[in-house]
């Protein structure tokens, strides 16, 4: 029998559960984040399956799409049909690029499936997997309070994984300090995906503000934030030497370990204003 999908908007399920704890037992009920394959099509192409957690998908297809380099512009993604399928939910779009027949190959075959946690998934040649993208701008300096402030806010701003423990955010924070949009998913790539089209959508300027993230920095992080424009990146848990590569060569300020307290600044220190206003 086919599992039931779930419904958009919810981004987890309950489930009865067996909980023990200090040696006492309780048959009780769990929020479970939910998971599914979503089919990303592009003109009738089928380009990947990523496995999302089925929130703002509309977001989900336009930031893939920029930051896929599957569309050049906002406005070259120019419909988003979301279809409910028997094994799935399928993003059926409609492109003014030809760059998804150029990804796919000339035959249009799919290409391989990607997992939650997955980067490479989707990505069949070496420059596809390892995409370079353009320097971003100068953007603002942050104080490292502003950091700090939305470090201890950043909690109370995921719902999802509040109620499951399991998910990925991606935050966009004013200079201030202020969380402006979060986006939550079970892939921590799906999430900056979600977050970058929906700061799209409401005309968000990326160089007035900086990314925090719940996840590793990982390089598709970098390249992801550094082709929406993204001056500052900031991570609570550590990058990768590609991360850092990619970086340093796309003029990105990475800081990993984001904790309260404390940080480590690896690339392009001069964005972040320490407390006592001196730069790195």
């Amino acid at each position: 029998m086919q599992p039931k999908l779930p419904d958009q908007g919810v981004g987890y399920v309950t489930r009865r559960v067996d909980r023990y704890r200090h040696g006492e037992h309780e048959y009780t009920s769990d929020a479970i984040t939910e998971e599914v394959p979503v089919a990303m099509v592009y003109n009738d192409v089928p380009f990947a399956v990523m496995m999302v957690t089925p929130l703002d998908l509309e977001d989900f297809a336009l930031g893939f799409s920029l930051s896929e380099g599957l569309v050049a512009k906002p406005a070259d993604l120019q419909t988003v049909e979301v279809r409910t399928r028997l094994e799935g939910i399928e993003l059926a779009m409609q492109v003014a690029s030809d760059k998804v027949e150029q990804r796919a190959g000339n035959g249009g075959e799919r290409l391989l499936p990607g997992r939650s946690g997955c980067g490479l998934c989707g990505a069949r040649m070496l420059e596809d997997a390892v995409r370079h993208p353009a320097p971003v701008g100068t953007g603002l300096r942050i104080e490292a309070p502003a950091l700090q402030r939305a470090l201890e806010s950043l909690q109370a701003a995921q719902p999802v994984n509040s109620a499951t423990g399991s998910v990925h955010a991606a935050a966009w924070v004013d200079v201030d300090g202020a969380i402006v949009l979060v986006r939550e998913d079970v892939g921590r790539h799906n999430a900056l995906d979600k977050l970058i089209g929906a700061m799209v959508k409401a005309h968000i300027d990326a160089e007035r503000g900086f990314l925090l993230v719940t996840s590793r920095a990982s390089y598709e992080m970098v390249t992801k934030a550094a082709s929406a424009g993204i001056t500052l990146m900031a991570a609570i848990s550590a990058p990768t030497a590609l991360a850092i590569h990619l970086a340093e060569s796309t003029r990105m300020t990475l800081v990993g370990f984001a904790r309260p307290g404390s940080y480590v600044v690896y690339t392009h220190p001069q964005r972040l204003l320490h407390a006592a206003g001196a730069t790195a």
